[in-house]
């Protein structure tokens, strides 16, 4: 089962020079697209949307969830 879960990510100061795209396209099996984003050297966030097996995006989701940055869900579909 395919799903697909948009999520808004708020780094603050400490978290915004991270790499944590580039991480959750490396250690998980799901697809990230970037829908919008706004970032500096101060703080940041990007809309974007995670698709791919649901329990990768569970998994993906999760680990967002321990990093430090602000991740909430603002809407998810899942397919057949």
């Amino acid at each position: 089962m395919v799903s697909k879960v948009e999520l808004t990510l708020v780094a603050s100061n400490d978290s915004v020079g991270q790499p944590w795209l580039w991480r959750l396209a490396k250690e998980f099996s799901v697809k990230v697209n970037i829908v919008k984003a706004n970032v500096d050297q101060e703080s940041g966030w990007a809309i974007v949307e995670l698709e791919g097996p649901l329990e990768e995006v569970q998994r993906a989701t999760a680990w967002l969830m321990t990093t430090g940055l602000h991740v909430e869900a603002a809407q998810r579909s899942v397919g057949a």
